[in-house]
This record gives structure tokens, C-alpha cells and sequence, in this order.
């Protein structure tokens, strides 16, 4: 019968090369890329959402002068002034309905509190375009929360932001004010 010695140096080498393998595997896999945080849409009522930076140009084709931006696919809302400079940039929760990428006009407001068709207690709404039924305004919750998941089958037109976005773009938007769609 073989030492102990020999048993555990054996057993040694072969956990070291069962590792060694594994390691070779992992190395040929995909890499993690950091990716920065965005609100999520699915997150509770009355969750407050980490801020987030949103650092990003004004998107090319969103027009010129003074007006809000808002960029479907990067979720995310700019306030440019005259001069074509970003004053403000935010991350942003698109409703269930989006406008269609284009050229809009803020008509009315409302500076709240209303209850949003989510159920959620919301102000500084600015409204700009309605699409199937469905008013599409930008809003932000009186609490500061991000919103529920929609309801099953409620189609909702809001684009929320956190409260200090909400006060900002309310401030800026007023009636009259150019709104720009992208993809």
C-alpha cells in the first residue's frame, strides 16, 4: 500500500490540474463589460432610484435651438439651450406607449398632483403628443419612485424621471416648447 504522502500529493496535482483546465476554460469564455446603471422600470413603487449620470451628446438629427430631446432606445432626455448645448441630461422610464421618432410641440401642462393612469401620484406633467388614445407626456412621481411594472394590458403614455428632473424639465418645457423624438 502506497505512503499517505503519495495519496495527498496525488490528490494535490490532480485538484491543481482540474483547476488549471478550468481556469483555460473560463479564459476562452465571454468577459463582463461594466455597464452603467439605468432605473429600472420593473422596480417597486416607492423605491427611490440610485442616481445615475447620464453622460452622452445631444443625439445628431434631433434638430436645432432651444428644446427637450428624448432618445427611445438610450432612455434618456436632454434639455438644450438656444445654442445647441445639453443644459440638463437624464435617465428617463418610457410608458408602455412611445411616441414615434419626430419633431413635437409641448401643448399643455399640468403641474399636479394627479394620479397617472399607473395609479401612481405624479406632477410636472408636460404634455406633447398622444398616440392610440394614449396622452404621452413626461412626469415625474410625487414620491420620487420609479414606476411599477404597467399593469396587465393598461397602456401608459408617461416618461417619468426623478423628482429633480421632473422639477427641471417642468421649468424648461413651457407650452410652446420644441420636443424631439430619436431612435
Amino acid at each position: 500500500m502506497p505512503a499517505p504522502k503519495v495519496w495527498v500529493t496525488g490528490l494535490t496535482v490532480g485538484a491543481i490540474a482540474a483547476v488549471v483546465v478550468l481556469a483555460v476554460q473560463a479564459d476562452k469564455g465571454q468577459k463582463p463589460h461594466a455597464v452603467a446603471a439605468r432605473p429600472s422600470a420593473s422596480a417597486s413603487p416607492g423605491v427611490h432610484p440610485t442616481p445615475t449620470k447620464v453622460k452622452a451628446k445631444v443625439p445628431d438629427g434631433s434638430g436645432t435651438g432651444r428644446r427637450v430631446v428624448y432618445s427611445l432606445g438610450q432612455k434618456t432626455a436632454w434639455l438644450v439651450d438656444a445654442s445647441g448645448a445639453a443644459r440638463r441630461t437624464f435617465a428617463v422610464w418610457p410608458g408602455t406607449v412611445s411616441p414615434d421618432p419626430g419633431p413635437y410641440t409641448v401643448g399643455t401642462r399640468a403641474e399636479g398632483p394627479l394620479t397617472g393612469s399607473d395609479g401612481v401620484k405624479i406632477e410636472h406633467i408636460v404634455y406633447f403628443s398622444a398616440k392610440s388614445g394614449v396622452n404621452i407626456a413626461f412626469s415625474n412621481a410625487v414620491d420620487g419612485s420609479s414606476p411599477p411594472p404597467a399593469a396587465s394590458g393598461t397602456p401608459t403614455g408617461g416618461i417619468r424621471m426623478r423628482t429633480a428632473d421632473g422639477a427641471a424639465l417642468w421649468t424648461f418645457a413651457s407650452a410652446g416648447t420644441k420636443v424631439t423624438v430619436v431612435k
